[in-house]
């Protein structure tokens, strides 16, 4: 998984307002590896932040599952045969048919999966497993 992170004009004011002290100081500090971190914590913070982990990759948007997967719009573009403007905007849309998610989420080597969730268990909906590309009208 890589995340991307973007420099912002807050940040920017942020480290200009440092004075060359506290420059000096936040130049010098080494970042290390997540795996020597993670070998200093107690087996109580490593189970903490792998529960925290596995909340924040199980509850994403699309275009986050995209980037999870390492896939640009451009090559999910050229596998759904669209444009990347239309990868984009599926991205953004709110509501989508059914048909459309299971192509997006195909594509990025996925299986889509509907569930109903209700306060005395879950239930996997089967119906739309087997959609039509070209739904007939009955």
């Amino acid at each position: 998984m890589r995340w991307d992170v973007e420099f912002t004009n807050e940040f920017g004011a942020w480290w200009d307002s440092l004075d060359e002290g506290e420059e000096r100081e936040m130049k010098r500090i080494r970042t290390r590896p997540y795996r020597e971190l993670r070998a200093k914590m107690s087996p109580a913070s490593r189970a903490k932040a792998e529960k925290r982990a596995n909340e924040m990759l199980s509850d994403m948007p699309l275009c986050e599952v995209r980037h999870a997967r390492e896939m640009s719009q451009k090559h999910l573009a050229e596998i759904l045969r669209i444009n990347q403007a239309s990868v984009s905007k599926l991205e953004r849309r709110t509501d989508m048919y059914i048909s459309t998610l299971r192509s997006f989420i195909e594509a990025m080597g996925g299986q889509l999966e509907i569930k109903a969730i209700f306060p005395d268990g879950a239930i996997r909906i089967s119906q739309f497993e087997e959609l039509d590309e070209s739904p007939s009208r009955d």
